[in-house]
């Protein structure tokens, strides 16, 4: 039976030691789960009977995490398998889903089945992007008596064999309006179809979700998203910042995974250079230590402007969102560069199987939101005060 979730706001320490002995379970096999790529079953079933995927969902009376906190466990998790750091990421940034698009009045129920089932959630909305031109939505809702009927495939990033909850965005035929939705796992006209053979993340459960004549209930609709940035509520506004923070907290924990590994193995021997008096080694490690600390401090502080903003809600001012978008654009460009720099390093430091993990997940990572696009929005935003730059930043 799954364990009592362990609930962050009283039991704080309680909710990081659990979150350490679930990372270390995950580090002892982590090579050998690599290299078999399979979906994270096995792995998801940890999370569960940890109490993990229940306590990290909104903090709310006697139950669920604050924005600090789960990012901490994130991070800790990533450091000893990042795939599963990944698939944690997800899970918290799309648990706000109902508070996103619904507010946090409607969506207290919904979170509170969440802790209840303990469920996995993923998904896939997508970001309005100004003067985009598309050859369509490749998902469309046709209204009916009750409810919607949903078709179309939309490729989502992680957990599609396991995820309970996916949540998603698609177009409705008849007002044109884009609407949020969740569908559970198992209905009748959904199925998935895995990805395989990733260079890295093979962990991650990534894949391809097919919506065949999906029965949509009025319930399962959780809001309407807009189709452009200015008329975005601003509370609404930080759900794709926050999922990419998240994952910032991935991309850390690679880092400290990768540098802890190549600093035990420099210990223990089986390296290159060995640990004693070779200066040039002292020199590496001190520039891959500093690297870390930089990017660490700077998602730090866009993680703190974050929970700043979450704990606002529907009072945030219409300005502060941009502010925080472009606070973790820049904290995404500085941790994306750190782990692709020291994955690389350290495999000049020392030899050994499954070192080359972390740079092949940090890579994958990485490689999906170009750091020269972010860096010409967030130099948009910083001149002019863009909203434009800063949505742009984040397509």
């Amino acid at each position: 039976m799954p364990s009592t979730p362990v609930i962050a706001g009283e039991q704080r320490p309680a909710l990081l030691r659990t979150a350490r002995d679930v990372a270390d379970d995950l580090a002892a096999d982590a090579i050998v789960r690599d290299q078999a790529g399979e979906p994270p079953t096995d792995e998801a079933a940890r999370l569960r009977e940890a109490g993990v995927l229940a306590a990290l969902t909104p903090p709310g009376p006697g139950r669920g995490t604050d924005w600090r906190t789960g990012c901490t466990v994130i991070r800790r998790i990533a450091a000893a398998d990042s795939s599963v750091g990944d698939v944690l990421a997800r899970h918290y940034v799309h648990a706000w889903s109902g508070r996103f698009y619904a507010g946090r009045h409607d969506a207290a129920a919904l979170e509170e089945q969440s802790v209840r089932e303990q469920w996995l959630w993923t998904g896939a909305v997508r970001v309005p992007v100004p003067d985009e031109d598309t050859e369509g939505p490749d998902l469309t809702l046709r209204p009916r008596d009750a409810g919607h009927v949903l078709n179309g495939i939309r490729f989502v990033e992680a957990s599609v064999a396991v995820a309970d909850q996916f949540v998603v965005d698609a177009v409705c035929g008849a007002t044109g309006d884009v609407l949020v939705v969740r569908v559970p796992r198992g209905v009748r006209g959904m199925t998935t179809e895995p990805a395989r053979d990733r260079l890295g993340q093979r962990v991650v459960g990534a894949g391809r979700v097919v919506f065949d004549r999906v029965a949509v209930t009025p319930a399962q609709v959780l809001g309407r998203r807009p189709q452009d940035e200015e008329s975005t509520a601003p509370f609404t506004a930080l759900a794709e910042p926050a999922l990419r923070l998240a994952l910032c907290h991935v991309a850390l924990g690679i880092v400290e995974g990768a540098l802890s590994e190549a600093r035990d193995l420099s210990r223990g021997g089986r390296a290159y250079r060995l640990p004693g008096a070779d200066p040039d080694l002292f020199l590496t490690y001190g520039e891959l230590a500093s690297a870390a600390q930089t990017a660490t401090a700077v998602v730090d502080r866009a993680t703190e402007v974050m929970a700043q903003a979450l704990d606002t809600g529907t009072r945030l001012d219409a300005e502060e969102p941009a502010g925080v978008a472009a606070l973790v654009a820049t904290a995404e460009t500085v941790a994306s560069k750190a782990a692709l720099h020291v994955t690389a390093r350290v495999l000049e430091l020392a030899d050994a199987p499954g070192l080359d993990r972390f740079w092949r997940n940090a890579r994958v990572l990485t490689a999906q939101h170009p750091a020269a696009h972010r860096l010409r929005s967030i130099g948009e935003h910083y001149l002019n005060g863009s909203h434009r730059a800063v949505a742009a930043a984040f397509h």
